[in-house]
């Protein structure tokens, strides 16, 4: 049932009682009795008509009871609805943004210093793991050349501007010649002498789009494909773990989930997949439970929000995650704050 629909078929009652098993649940990680809600309901109801709203509220897929006799504990759907409906997240408090704002008071010229502060930070002040992605470096081209090693394999050789070289061996498409790759790379060091591969790329797409290029077709290719090879394995991109030891400290049942998520974390590839979590909004952005596919994980949660350069374009992210009660309330606006910060202080630094 979608969570509008949901949320329509909760009168007051109901959603008080709902909000307050959450808000137990959240707080204490245990089922709640309907005993335990008597005390604090705003009207006075008997545990008996509380037992029968849960009831209902179970009926709708909102609560479940882990036994016969516990109390109730809130479903991946009831987390999400209390989320996106019900929950009341206001600003971060000022010892929160004390904590993090002193975690940008010492030098900031080294960027990933600093992010690994915000990383140690985050962890500390919601005592979940936080994961922190770095933007990536990119340094102007001062050369490139494409090199013929056998009829399926090449190399792109490139040269930047600070001096760092870097070699990647590549499949080029089918009917490519050492002419040809000579070609691409004379008409590549034409245009791309002081840009990125980032702003190298997106010249290339313009040119091949208003057929301006003078490669032929099979040139226009092995640039495009050998750049999208670089641009996917060669980010400079690194994200930061720190305080995995916190999610130990909750009462998770299976111990097991953790390990299997930080083996998911230190495998990753390609790890710029992170940012497209935060890519549909500036905002916050929760995953609940299984919603969150990109760790094959389900029983945690993550907060994530991304962070932008002076230019307004998303080159990073932070994030908390931890166990499915987290406390939103507190953590949201916490990370959406610490992003923020980062934008600014990035964005205030030249170069």
């Amino acid at each position: 049932m979608p969570e509008h629909s949901l949320l329509s078929e909760l009168n007051d009652r109901s959603r008080e009682v709902f909000r307050r098993v959450v808000e137990a649940y959240l707080d204490t990680g245990e089922p709640v009795g309907s005993r335990t809600l008597t005390r604090d309901m705003s009207e006075r109801v008997s545990a008996a008509t509380i037992r029968n709203v849960m009831q209902d509220l179970e009926h709708l897929g909102l609560l479940n009871s882990p036994h016969i006799s516990a109390g109730r504990l809130p479903t991946q759907i009831g987390l999400r609805l209390f989320v996106d409906a019900l929950m009341e997240a206001g600003p971060v408090t000022e010892t929160d943004r004390s904590a993090i704002d002193e975690t940008v008071g010492h030098d900031t010229s080294d960027t990933g210093l600093l992010l690994d502060r915000i990383g140690g930070a985050l962890s500390a002040l919601t005592h979940g793991a936080s994961l922190v992605l770095t933007p990536k470096q990119e340094a102007p081209i001062r050369h490139i050349e494409f090199v013929s090693l056998a009829a399926d394999r090449a190399l792109v050789v490139l040269v930047f501007a600070d001096g760092r070289v870097e070699n990647r061996v590549f499949t080029p498409p089918l009917g490519q010649t050492p002419s040809s790759m000579r070609e691409a790379g004379n008409f590549l060091n034409a245009i791309g002498e002081g840009r990125t591969l980032t702003d190298l790329r997106a010249s290339i797409t313009k040119e091949i789009t208003a057929s301006r290029q003078q490669l032929d077709g099979l040139a226009a290719e092995l640039v495009s494909t050998g750049l999208a090879l670089w641009e996917g394995d060669g980010s400079d991109s690194r994200l930061i773990v720190r305080g995995r030891a916190n999610l130990l400290d909750h009462e998770v049942e299976d111990l097991e989930r953790i390990r299997v998520l930080f083996d998911d974390l230190e495998r990753k590839r390609d790890i710029a997949r992170f940012l497209e979590l935060a890519e549909d909004g500036e905002g916050v952005r929760i995953f609940i439970g299984s919603e969150n596919k990109l760790f094959s994980l389900s029983g945690s949660s993550l907060v994530v929000s991304p962070y932008m350069n002076a230019d307004r374009k998303i080159v990073g992210a932070v994030g908390v995650i931890g166990p499915t009660r987290l406390n939103y309330g507190r953590i949201v606006p916490i990370v959406d704050y610490t992003a923020q910060l980062v934008g600014r202080v990035l964005s205030g630094r030249k170069g």
